[in-house]
């Protein structure tokens, strides 16, 4: 049998969570943007992996440095400022075909002072991230956009009856319980032509508003009824991922101390708990969609 030749395969390289701050000073009330940014290129990088040759190779000291340079002009949207990177990378350097960049965004909030938010003095935002990737393949640039551990929660207006039993079945049938979960979800737009800020707002808006007045029967229930509002009302995202934890709630048993439990002290138990993962879309958009390739967490 000869020998098989051993070949480069797929390949991508860059700078891996820059961080930028931006302060925007255009007027005494300043403005604060906080980002991680990475960038990733590819192209034709055969010779540096099996030559050590770098004739191609744009230093990820160099992408490094661009994020910062490109943020001198503003950053804006995430979305708009990954854009700028991409375009920037596959227009000025031929043998750069493609690439990936992905952005989170921190919040910061303004600190109050006598009921009014300080024109300069912040204070670091909850536990949720916003985030952003965008993809440039073979000409064609696409924007995926999301948050992460956005947690919420409802007091009532939750159950869950009905599941199958076996032997090793102990969960009590409930038809008022707290349901928590803590929010990761990504979705693709179809063009890159928007207000990607007032998208962004309106999808939480959407998603929180939905998670609120959905009286749900399972957590796979509201996850389905968020992600089909925001389709209904968004035509520039063709489909939206959520993985979702089902962050329980167990109800104490008081008795031992001769109490009572009307359902309002409750364990929160961090682990083991369940996840459940799901992809909402339009009824024939695509299912595999290239710019998903190397975003994990999601079925």
């Amino acid at each position: 049998m000869p020998e098989s030749r051993i070949v480069l395969g797929a390949n991508q390289y860059g700078k891996a969570e820059v961080r930028l701050v931006r302060i925007d000073r255009a007027t005494p009330r300043h403005e604060i943007t906080d980002l991680n940014v990475s960038s990733q290129l590819r192209g034709d990088f055969t010779a540096a992996h099996t030559e050590g040759e770098n004739a191609r190779v744009v230093a990820t000291d160099t992408q490094k440095n661009t994020v910062y340079a490109f943020a001198r002009d503003g950053v804006g949207a995430p979305e708009d400022f990954l854009l700028r990177l991409g375009a920037h990378f596959t227009d000025d350097f031929d043998w750069v075909t493609g690439g990936r960049w992905e952005a989170e965004q921190y919040t910061w909030s303004r600190i109050p002072v006598d009921g009014e938010g300080h024109d300069h003095a912040f204070v670091r935002g909850g536990t949720e991230t916003r985030s952003t990737v965008v993809t440039v393949d073979d000409g064609e640039t696409t924007v995926i956009s999301g948050l992460h551990d956005l947690a919420v929660l409802k007091s009532t207006g939750s159950e869950f009856h009905g599941f199958p039993r076996d032997r090793y079945t102990s969960l009590v049938e409930t038809d008022d319980r707290i349901l928590a979960t803590s929010v990761t979800t990504k979705w693709r737009y179809n063009r890159a032509d928007l207000d990607f800020n007032a998208a962004f707002a309106d999808v939480r808006r959407i998603l929180l508003e939905t998670f609120a007045q959905t009286h749900s029967l399972a957590l796979q229930q509201s996850l389905f009824a968020m992600g089909k509002a925001v389709l209904e009302a968004h035509p520039e995202i063709d489909e939206i991922k959520f993985s979702m934890p089902n962050l329980h709630h167990f109800l104490v048993d008081l008795e031992p101390f001769g109490l009572d439990n009307p359902n309002e002290v409750f364990f929160a138990a961090d682990r083991p708990y369940g996840l459940i993962e799901a992809t909402v879309l339009r009824e024939g958009a695509a299912t595999d969609h290239a710019a998903w390739k190397g975003i994990a967490g999601f079925c």
